[in-house]
């Protein structure tokens, strides 16, 4: 596409200079990086992607799936950022711009405090996917990462424990909440809280991953905690009545869209 010719005259309006943007975009401009350049910039003002979420109010995992590219950091996402983070309109989209003008020899290097900039390094730690098989005995491995362990690996910047894992929704009783195919993240470092979703496995050493309710102290005076499906086609499960131990506490939600 040629430009010869074609102006347009931006003013104080935020849409002529989105317009302008777009235009860029459409002959070879890179807006999306750029807006990855500046989101990681600002994440990497803290020591976590944690930390940044828990300032700026944003929420973890939403901020962790932009970076990983499991959703679109488009132009609605860019500007509530840029308000969250006190930056002045269109500032991701010109990263490249404010970077060259403050001495920096690439884009992606900026503080949270909009015109400082800095090196940058994220925190981003590998959590094994491994299968509902193998998470039954999880809590008792010393090496997570050992060979052959993991279906694959995953990348989250979230602030976790060293056995940290992933799994791949399977079947339909979790359902309207998790899906068939959704990923979720679990740390067996942290202990839940009521209405939490864990992953617990029972006497047969079998996994199965649910919502998590105490429900009191029992006859032997011994708690009592109830795993409890979203989908009221299925049973719930007792302590008192089937041996269960609580695996790891979800910390992660993964949603991907299948492409028709």
């Amino acid at each position: 596409m040629s430009t010869a010719g074609f102006r347009i005259k931006l003013s104080d309006s935020n849409r002529a200079f989105a317009f302008a943007i777009d235009l860029c975009d459409s002959i070879g401009m890179d807006i999306h990086a750029l807006r990855l350049s500046a989101l990681r910039s600002a994440i990497g003002q803290f020591p976590t992607l944690a930390a940044f979420a828990r300032h700026y109010g944003l929420d973890t995992t939403y901020i962790s799936q932009l970076i990983n590219g499991h959703r679109n950091l488009g132009e609605k996402a860019a500007r509530k950022l840029e308000t969250k983070l006190g930056w002045p309109p269109m500032t991701m989209d010109r990263w490249d711009e404010l970077g060259a003008e403050d001495g920096a020899d690439r884009p992606g290097r900026a503080s949270a405090g909009y015109g400082t900039f800095q090196d940058v390094e994220l925190n981003f730690k590998r959590v094994p996917r491994i299968s509902f098989v193998q998470a039954g005995p999880w809590s008792e491995v010393v090496d997570p990462y050992a060979p052959g362990a993991a279906e694959d690996y995953l990348m989250t910047g979230l602030d976790l424990g060293p056995h940290t894992f992933a799994l791949t929704i399977q079947g339909d009783s979790m359902l309207p909440e998790f899906r068939e195919g959704d990923v979720i993240i679990i740390d067996p470092d942290v202990k839940p809280n009521p209405g939490d979703f864990v992953v617990a496995k029972n006497g047969n050493e079998e996994a199965t991953f649910k919502k998590y309710r105490p429900r009191g102290l029992g006859e032997q005076g011994v708690q009592v905690i109830e795993l409890v499906p979203l989908n009221e086609d299925y049973p719930s499960l007792r302590s008192d009545r089937t041996p269960i131990q609580i695996i790891g506490t979800m910390m992660e939600h993964r949603r991907y869209r299948k492409r028709r």
